[in-house]
């Protein structure tokens, strides 16, 4: 098949897969260790963000091949495996979100100068997506700090209580 993208474009994509590779990778570290601090509901909440992060690996990973380019299936980056808060954990996870909010604006920048409009069309979708992935990680943060490390308990209460918070996470 013809490719319908151009080379920098395919290896722009490509190298979002890592990111998006590793941020499930990332979520995965996370969901394990409120795992084993016995809080289910952070757990599930993370467990979830992964399988949403891998989804979107595969997207973009499908979008590549339907349009004739070679995806590539990479090793992730290093991700931290150890925590002291739960406060840490979601910060690292926000900060994730915004990071991948400017590698996706970049990939759009990138498809708009190339005049890509196949690609700009596609990634429109991740445009929607980081602001509900930065915003439910905002959100959870914010719980997070308000009830402190000794009541988490209330965050896992706001979590059942807010079944929004995870519907939002599994949209891929």
């Amino acid at each position: 098949m013809t490719s319908l993208l151009k080379p920098s474009v395919v290896e722009a994509i490509n190298t979002q897969v890592v990111e998006e590779f590793t941020a499930s990778m990332q979520y995965l570290a996370i969901a394990f260790h409120f795992e084993s601090e016995t809080l289910p509901e952070l757990a599930s909440f993370f467990h979830l963000q992964a399988q949403e992060e891998h989804a979107h690996a595969m997207k973009l990973l499908s979008y590549i091949s339907e349009a004739g380019g070679h995806p590539i299936i990479p090793a992730t980056k290093q991700i931290k495996n150890q925590f002291e808060t739960a406060e840490e954990c979601v910060d690292l996870a926000l900060q994730q979100e915004l990071q991948v909010t400017d590698q996706i604006n970049a990939l759009v920048d990138l498809a708009v100068k190339e005049s890509d409009h196949l690609t700009r069309q596609f990634l429109q979708w991740f445009v929607t997506e980081q602001l509900e992935e930065v915003s439910s990680m905002s959100d959870l943060l914010n719980v997070i700090r308000r009830a402190g490390e000794h009541n988490l308990l209330l965050v896992e209460d706001y979590l059942i209580r807010n079944p929004h918070e995870l519907a939002r996470t599994d949209e891929a």
